[in-house]
């Protein structure tokens, strides 16, 4: 009877601790620039919902996404590395396309992943949205989503578990889907609540990953008579990002009727920035989707954990990056023993409300080659490597060529070229970023044309 009787209590106290863990819902949105969210300053499509988690959250204003384009942003949210590592340097597409692009045609299920590591501290894992790190296309033998950690998931075409409710045909979306594109989003809120409800009682992991604000967009049924294949024009655009707001209300809401409200960390932000801008979507920034400017890499980043994080507060201090979530989230899960090495750092500290300037080396590269990159038009269009340390920023090509120096602190938005002036902060970050560049398993020797 003792021994019954301590069993249980063994067993309550296990339920107790799991109960305390935070859930996780990371958010992540599909090409939306910084200039998108209202409370980041966006003045011409209303997001009251996004306002009201910033309200009742924490925003923050130095987060950085691993790359300006999905595939590798992504890779590096779920590895904490940066993608290069995996051979991910651009969005994962055909055989051949990813081949002109030195990269493989998925990330290798031996690397770290977010999800795999939370299951060690017994959390449900969960990925529904977008995937683009493996699949769809000619690319039939990518591993399954559960092969990163995942004990339930729902997919795009792009991905190696398309959900056949969402896939009728072999594209991106069709008429004849059973889920229409302009309400993916709603079904993946839908899926995250229901998973949370199934597993209450129990840690939960979520990956929300839709693929709105993504062009090419439609608006609804209508719309999509008149453009079969989607839209880029500014009413699509409005009417997507509306409805995308929308559901952030829909979660949240949901959150608090299933009674998880105050004991789930939700964060909200986007893999890299807009395209097309139409001039505002990027805020202030300079660049868009596929630069190395601040414009392409500087992400929204909203977190909302009443439990613990202050309400209505902005964090303008802290350099945080996508690479660092993995360390993060595993120390806010409880994770106990080795960690795998990654180039993220723990900034736990930091996501609950605790500012903090410490100073690193951030690195980013895009575009390998004239032909198999697509670039952003005119002064959009950055070198393709990327060097942060303090508030310095270096910009230049693989090759040595094109430094671009700017002093963040005074001119965050890259409107003046200070290389001229400071020589030995670019001959030191140049060494720098060159060196790293070089040390890429993805490096110059797979590179297929280098000039620019």
């Amino acid at each position: 009877m003792k021994r019954l009787i301590y069993t249980s209590i063994l067993l309550l106290s296990a339920a107790f601790a799991q109960a305390q863990k935070p859930n996780i819902i990371f958010i992540l949105t599909d090409d939306m620039g910084i200039g998108d969210v209202a409370s980041y300053g966006g003045k011409v499509v209303p997001t009251p919902y996004l306002d009201k988690m910033a309200n009742e959250g924490r925003r923050f204003t130095q987060y950085y996404s691993a790359s300006p384009i999905c595939s590798p942003s992504r890779a590096g949210i779920l590895t904490g590395s940066h993608p290069a590592t995996w051979n991910i340097t651009s969005y994962l597409q055909t055989r051949k396309g990813n081949a002109e692009c030195a990269q493989v045609d998925f990330l290798t299920p031996k690397a770290p992943s977010v999800a795999r590591e939370l299951k060690k501290a017994g959390y449900h894992t969960a990925h529904f949205g977008k995937w683009h790190m493996g699949g769809g296309r000619d690319v039939k033998n990518a591993p399954p989503i559960s092969a990163y950690g995942f004990d339930e998931f729902s997919s795009t075409w792009e991905s190696p578990n398309p959900d056949p409710l969402l896939t009728s045909s072999n594209w991106i979306w069709a008429k004849t889907d059973s889920i229409k594109r302009w309400n993916r989003t709603g079904y993946w809120v839908d899926r995250t609540l229901s998973f949370l409800e199934k597993n209450k009682g129990q840690a939960c992991f979520v990956n929300l990953w839709p693929d709105d604000v993504h062009t090419p967009w439609i608006a609804d049924e209508d719309d999509q008579e008149r453009n079969p294949k989607g839209a880029e024009s500014r009413p699509q655009y409005e009417a997507v990002l509306k409805e995308y707001d929308k559901q952030i209300g829909r979660l949240l809401e949901g959150l608090k009727q299933l009674g998880l409200d105050q004991n789930t960390l939700v964060i909200f932000t986007s893999d890299n920035g807009a395209l097309p801008t139409f001039g505002f979507r990027s805020g202030n920034f300079r660049g868009s989707k596929l630069s190395l400017y601040e414009g392409g890499i500087r992400m929204p980043f909203i977190v909302r954990y009443p439990k613990q994080v202050k309400s209505g507060t902005v964090d303008s201090v802290s350099v945080l990056t996508a690479t660092d979530l993995l360390q993060s989230f595993c120390k806010l899960a409880g994770v106990t023993g080795k960690t795998p090495s990654t180039d993220g750092v723990d900034r736990s500290a930091v996501l609950l409300g605790t500012p903090s300037a410490q100073e690193r080396t951030i690195y980013w590269e895009y575009g390998r080659n004239q032909t198999s990159f697509r670039y952003p038009e005119g002064r959009n269009r950055s070198p393709n490597l990327a060097v942060r340390e303090g508030t310095w920023k270096l910009l230049v090509n693989c090759d040595g060529t094109g430094e671009e120096l700017y002093h963040l602190g005074n001119d965050p938005y890259e409107t003046t070229n200070v290389a001229a002036q400071h020589v030995q902060v670019v001959s030191v970050l140049k060494e720098k970023v060159l060196n790293w560049f070089k040390r890429m398993p993805s490096g110059p020797d797979r590179m297929v044309d280098v000039s620019f």
